[in-house]
């Protein structure tokens, strides 16, 4: 399967999934008013408690999405600036992930590139993708949220 065909699978199964959840949403506030419209003190309470959940749940919904579209906007950035990280000679794992000696060497080069070039926000998005690597899921959502708010600052 090409990368074109699999990004695509992937937009439609995000759209889907956006989708399904929009209606779980609905349906929730739905039976939310329901209980709010009964009356009794119990069932209102329990009306709004069921409330906040869509309008959190959206929220999610869209900071997420939110992410991942400067996220994938960066990923472009760097690639069109040959900055995106060179895993294709790494060794890997009968899983498919890179070896955890190969991610930890490929991480320490990146950070001596940020040390070399701190105000670089690709430099800050290979490092998040080295950590992603290296699998500090935390420090990778942490250190890319920098190089978008660098590149961000920066256009």
């Amino acid at each position: 399967m090409n990368e074109g065909s699999r990004a695509l699978r992937t937009q439609l199964l995000i759209g889907f999934m956006c989708l399904a959840l929009v209606v779980y949403f609905v349906l929730l506030g739905r039976a939310a008013v329901i209980l709010i419209r009964s009356g009794e003190a119990a069932a209102i309470g329990l009306g709004a408690a069921i409330l906040i959940l869509p309008i959190v749940g959206a929220w999610a919904m869209i900071a997420t999405l939110r992410a991942g579209l400067a996220h994938q906007r960066l990923a472009r950035l760097a690639r069109e600036q040959g900055m995106e990280l060179d895993v294709s000679d790494l060794p890997r794992r009968p899983s498919g992930r890179i070896s955890r000696d190969a991610a930890d060497a490929l991480f320490a080069t990146v950070r001596e590139e940020v040390e070399a070039d701190p105000d670089d926000w690709r430099r800050w998005y290979r490092l998040a993708r080295a950590y992603d690597y290296a699998g500090d899921r935390s420090r990778a959502r942490e250190t890319m949220k920098k190089a978008v708010r660098m590149q961000e600052a920066a256009s």
